[in-house]
């Protein structure tokens, strides 16, 4: 099965939440009601380097994301 690169969630347990899912690497879930990131990987070292120098750019992508969701469902 082939995935979108983000996915919208929402659960009512967490009426105020809207969470965007990143689907790949490095997987993570973002909550844009407070910007609280879960990482859905494990990282060593090296990897920890990588993903702060990515981490402001996924984060934009995400936003992003759901802005333009959320335009079309205006439209």
């Amino acid at each position: 099965m082939t995935l979108p690169k983000f996915i919208l969630g929402d659960n009512t347990d967490f009426p105020d939440a809207i969470f965007v899912i990143h689907t790949d690497f490095p997987r993570f879930i973002i909550n844009l009601e407070n910007d609280e990131v879960e990482w859905l990987e494990d990282f060593d070292q090296q990897d920890q380097k990588q993903l702060e120098f990515e981490t402001e750019g996924l984060i934009k992508e995400a936003t992003d994301f759901y802005d333009r969701e959320v335009a079309r469902y205006e439209e």
